[in-house]
């Protein structure tokens, strides 16, 4: 890889860490797919990003679809280097980008995955003991249930925005946008049992430090963190499978709108900027409701 492509991909990261305030998770994949593309680039003997047209894109979708990807993942990674390009048209590094004229393949339709309530009430007994991680993993699993916030935003909650008097977290989201959100009684229960015994055990004799989840070294606790915690949870329990990043966000939207919340008040709760967003989640109760319907009345 010449240096000239490494110096734009470094400045795209600045770009998406300082402009766009992506997680790290985030970025990890917008790098993924772009050196991706740099191997390929170093295939076709393509020196520079300039040197790219809209044939070399057209050559590169045909060697993902012969590696068996998925068309999601396909629409991934064409997405990310569009948005790789269109920050170098930005900044003059290249003129033209060779992506805008490729059409992302249709999206299969996939209703997202949630808990049945009875499904958390097993992951809950988890972790029911006292030890100091489990009282953590407890109040981390409270507070994704109860609010549906990004594991990316619960990683950076500080001390300072839990509100235990009112119930309420201050919540730092995409593009520094800020928003208050509520929880209930569990969550507060799970909170306030942490934060007075849990994370001062975890602090014991250790530098201070204003994140409300710590890891066992007293260090703040990582989106990956969290993604090893929720998983180790769903081992110990009798459920199967994984708990992916948004799973309990997904839960949160649906058991709202199950039972009787209104689509703009779970849109400003999920900070979502676009109702067609939240609206996916309309699918998913329909869904539940068919089956519902069909498994009860007597003349289904």
């Amino acid at each position: 890889m010449c240096k000239d492509v490494k110096i734009s991909l470094q400045l795209f990261i600045e770009y998406l860490q300082i402009e766009k305030n992506y997680s790290s998770y985030t970025i990890e994949h917008y790098q993924y797919d772009i050196r991706d593309f740099f191997m390929f680039m170093s295939e076709q003997a393509l020196h520079s990003l300039e040197d790219v047209q809209y044939f070399d894109v057209r050559v590169y979708l045909t060697k993902l679809y012969d590696q068996k990807l998925s068309r999601k993942s396909v629409a991934r990674k064409i997405s990310s280097l569009r948005s790789f390009y269109k920050f170098l048209v930005r900044e003059k590094l290249v003129e033209e980008n060779p992506f805008n004229l490729v059409s992302m393949p249709k999206q299969e339709k996939r209703f997202p995955e949630f808990f049945y309530e009875e499904e958390l009430v097993e992951l809950f007994k988890v972790c029911e003991s006292s030890s100091p991680l489990d009282q953590r993993n407890r109040a981390i699993l409270e507070l994704l249930y109860a609010t549906g916030i990004r594991i990316s935003e619960c990683t950076q909650i500080q001390m300072k925005d839990v509100d235990l008097f009112i119930d309420t977290v201050l919540v730092h989201g995409k593009g520094n946008k800020d928003r208050y959100v509520p929880f209930g009684s569990f969550a507060h229960d799970a909170l306030q049992t942490y934060i007075e015994n849990g994370r001062k055990a975890l602090l014991e004799n250790k530098p201070p430090n204003s994140y409300l989840f710590v890891n066992y070294r007293g260090g703040p606790l990582t989106a990956r963190g969290v993604r090893n915690i929720l998983n180790e949870m769903i081992k110990k329990s009798t459920l199967t499978g994984k708990i992916h990043p948004h799973k309990l966000r997904h839960t949160f939207a649906t058991h709202l709108l199950n039972n009787g919340a209104d689509m703009r008040t779970v849109q400003e709760l999920l900070g979502h900027v676009n109702l067609s967003s939240t609206q996916v989640y309309t699918h998913v109760t329909n869904e539940y409701l068919r089956k519902t319907y069909m498994t009860h009345h007597p003349r289904a």
